[in-house]
Order: structure tokens, then sequence, then C-alpha cells
């Protein structure tokens, strides 16, 4: 028998949620089955977090049903939905980094000893159990040691294996692996088919179409909080499921970018002479110039995110120089990196980058507002000005500015952060990781946007895991291995070029 033909494990029928004005969810039904993979589509505000949030409790439909293997299912909160058997793994790692690995893994359940499972908790059992489960992913690391202790796609891989340690009916997957390199989603795709053929039911959301062609069954998409269709995977391509997406047509940017603004007789805008930090990046030269992207090309760990923090003032360096248009500069903070002119989008948008009490206006003109110092304050009108152009220019899908960015979908945010630093017109904007989480059109959209600041001048130090987006708008790619710089390649090289030059060819 076909999944198709099987009875639903579950099904939600004409879900409506609506929070104030704003209709999120309107007349929205899902059917999944034991033993298939099931891709849910849809741009950035397409309903897509908010379906997952009724399915898993967090919020409570206005109306509509649905049903757990046969059974009403009304999920009062995530750890009833958990109970019932529906494990849900955010875009968002929620886990608590101040705890071990093996504690996040069974937090809530730890295993116990002594009398009828009372007693003390079993700390051998718990560190076996856990490494057990991670193994399951081929993940080999220190369970004893803090979650903060490794990065986002360690945690994020923390994250899968609670969920997989967890007796569900259903596994939610929402955006797993947008932080996980090439090789980790591999492994992943491996454990969602080990999953699906010992019968469980997995809704997997992504914004990566390779990924939903990758190992989806079947497709649901949704608009604008409404349901356009459920299709078999093998009878939607590509252009068919973006324009069902997007209700419209979308122009890739450029296949490759375009010339870069005529550099300055002055050379390089910004130089580093040996910089580096013990353990995150080998000592290191590298120029950027005005009006040109570089990306830096490298797998998860090569050292990127490490080099652009060192660049901010994130992180402090303990060896070499920089120096800005043949000045030295210290640049040993974010307040010093944005006072000589220079901007960053960090990888982490939740902890490092959105202030989530704060409206999408207020996040916008943070920066702005921070290089000017306190006083003179921008004033209401001109912040309402500049948030409604950078709204309208990136798409942020807002009922209004002043609306509270922690309410907003995470590729709204992302693109609320990037006009943050848009608006301080910065001479160098660092973007580690812009298009993670963010839909197609949208990506499309930044992408344009990143190589048109090029063109009027804007130096660009452009980092992402998808290494067709490093080659599509890089005027050079530096490329690191092992937390060093290994090599450098022209604009117009291949992803192959770049795998390459990360393997140790010339």
């Amino acid at each position: 028998m076909s999944t198709l033909d099987k009875p639903p494990v579950l099904s939600l029928v004409g879900i409506s949620k609506r929070f104030g004005a704003a209709l999120a969810l309107h007349n929205v039904s899902l059917q999944l089955r034991a033993g298939e993979i099931h891709a849910l589509m849809g741009q950035n505000g397409a309903g897509k977090s908010t379906l997952i949030k009724v399915l898993t409790g967090v919020y409570q439909a206005d109306s509509g049903s649905a049903t757990l293997e046969g059974l009403p299912l009304q999920a009062q909160s995530p750890a009833h939905a958990q109970a019932l058997g529906i494990s849900t793994v955010y875009q968002e790692v929620n886990l608590c980094p101040n705890l071990s690995v093996a504690e996040n893994i069974f937090a809530g359940r730890y295993p116990r000893k002594g009398w009828m499972g009372a007693g003390l908790i079993d700390w051998p059992r718990m560190h076996h159990e856990a490494r057990q489960w991670l193994g399951k992913l081929n993940l080999d690391i220190d369970v004893t040691a803090p979650l903060a202790h490794y990065p986002v796609a360690v945690q994020q891989m923390v994250a899968i294996a609670r969920a997989l340690s967890i007796d569900a009916k259903v596994l939610v997957l929402d955006e797993p692996t947008s932080s996980l390199d090439d090789d980790e989603v591999h492994k992943l795709y491996a454990v969602m088919r080990q999953l699906k053929a010992q019968g469980m039911a997995v809704l997997f959301v992504t914004h990566f179409l390779d990924q939903v062609y990758a190992v989806s069954d079947r497709i649901t998409v949704l608009r604008n909080g409404e349901l356009v269709g459920e299709y078999l995977a093998s009878d939607l391509d590509h252009n068919a499921l973006i324009a069902a997406m997007v209700g419209r047509s979308v122009a890739l940017a450029d296949s490759k970018p375009q010339a870069a603004h005529k550099q300055q007789a002055s050379g390089a805008w910004l130089s580093m002479h040996g910089v580096g930090r013990k353990g995150a990046l080998k000592p290191s030269q590298l120029d950027i110039r005005a009006g040109e992207i570089v990306g830096l090309g490298g797998l998860l760990g090569s050292g990127r995110t490490e080099l652009a923090r060192l660049l901010f003032g994130l992180d402090a360096r303990d060896s070499g120089t920089v120096q800005i248009k043949g000045k030295h500069a210290a640049l040993q903070s974010p307040v010093q990196a944005i006072a000589t002119g220079m901007g960053m989008c960090p990888e982490d948008r939740k902890a490092e980058g959105i202030v989530a009490a704060l409206s999408v206006r207020e996040n916008i003109v943070l920066a702005l507002q921070a290089r000017q110092g306190l006083w003179p304050a921008i004033s209401y009108q001109r912040q309402m000005e500049l948030a409604n152009h950078y709204i309208a220019l990136l798409g942020i899908k807002t009922e209004d500015a002043n609306k509270p960015i922690g309410l907003l979908s995470g590729g709204n945010q992302q693109k609320a952060v990037l006009a943050r630093w848009m608006a301080t017109q910065p001479a160098l904007l660092i973007l580690d990781e812009p298009t993670r989480g963010i839909d197609i059109a949208a990506k499309q959209e930044i992408m344009n946007q990143i190589m048109a600041l090029a063109q009027e001048g804007m130096a660009v130090v452009f980092i992402s895991s998808e290494m067709e987006e490093v080659v599509r708008v890089s005027h050079r790619i530096v490329v690191l291995r092992d937390r060093e710089i290994v090599g450098e390649l022209p604009a117009g090289s291949s992803e192959q070029a770049v795998y390459a030059v990360i393997a140790g060819h010339t």
C-alpha cells in the first residue's frame, strides 16, 4: 500500500488564526501520512510558522479541527503536543546554552535510578543515551560539555537529537538545515529517510528547493495565510513550485556580478595583516576594496564567521593589525567598527541581531542612532521615514513599522537587520548568512540589492553556506580551511573550483 492510500496520521482541516486585525491563517488544511516526508512551502509570512504553532499548542486555532490517529487533537502547549506524540525542531535553536548537551537532550525527562525511578539522576545512563542519539546523526561530541561551547550548527543537531529521542508519531522539522553544511545536510537526509522507513510522518519546512526534491514525497504550499494546494513532489517542477509560492514568476539575480565599482586610487579600504585569534583564526592577510564583494568560501567551522567577528570587533584579536585607508584602526569593539564606517549582520539574528521587545522601526534605526550618539535623537518622523523606506525596499512583511519585531517571521526579522545597517550607509558591510531562512523571492531581491550596493561603491564581505550564492555575487572568493585562508579565486569561478581549493587541490 502506498502512503497515499493510507489514512492520515495527522489531519488539520479548515484552520484559521487571527492576531488582531491580521488574518495569519484562513481555512488551511494539511494531511500527514505515516511513512512519508511532507514539505510545507511558502514565502516568509505565508503562515507556515503559525500553522506549526497551532499544531504544537503554542497558539489555539480560532476555527477548524485536528485529529491525530483518528482522535480529536487540541494541544494546549508544546509539552502537551510532545506528550501526544508530536515532536518539533524549530528554525531557531530553543535550547538552554548553560546546560550540557546531554541535559538538553533529556531536559524534563532525565533518567533516574532508585526505587520506581524516583531517585537521583542517572548521569552515566543519560550520557550514554545522549551519545547514542547523536551517533544516529553521525555526531561525536562531548555530551558533558555546555551546549554554549558548540557552534549554531552543532546546537541544531542537538535539537534534532532531542526531538528524535522522544517516542513521536509526527516529527516537525522547521528549517532544520539552515545552519548545516552540505555534509551535515546529507547526514540529516539519511536520518529522515530512516525515520520514514520506520513509519514516522515527517513535516519538513525549508526554503531550499533542492532539499525539497531530495527527500519529499508530497508538498503543501501556502501563500498569504491560505492554502494554494497539495501536490506530489514528482508532479511539481521547480518553476511551478516557485510560481505557486509567490504567485508570479521570479527574476533570478544575475548569474555573475557586474564589474566591480572603480577602485579608489588609494587602494584597499581595509587591510588586515597577520590578524588572528588563538583557536578561532590563524594569522591572516586580507585586503578589501571599495565597491567590491569579497565572498568567504569554506565549510562550516572553516573560520569564516570568526574572521568576520574579528573584523567587526565582536571578538578581540590577539595578533596582527588592521588599517583603514592606510591608517591604523583599533577595531577592538563594535562601537569602534561602527565609528569607522562598518556594519555587520551577524549569523545568529536571534541572539545578536534583533532586539525582540523593540519595534521594527526601532530596530532599523538602532545602529544609526548608536553611530550618532545619544544626542541628538533621531526624530520620530525621520525614524518612520527610514523604517517605511526599507520596509518597502526589502519587502518586510509587517502591518506597521511599530509592530514588535519579535512577532515577525524569522525571514522578515533578517531583512530588518539588513535594513538597520543599510540605513547607516556603511563603507564596509559584513553579511554573515544574510539569506539564511529567507524565502526564494526575498533571497533574490536581497542578492540583487547587495550587488547594487557594491555598484554604488560599498565594500561587502559576504558569507553564505550556499556556495552557489557565494560564486554568483562575489568579485573575489577568499577560501578558508581549518581556520586559515588557503586561497583566492576570481569572479566567475565555479562551485567545484572553490571546493577543490577547500580540499587542498590547486
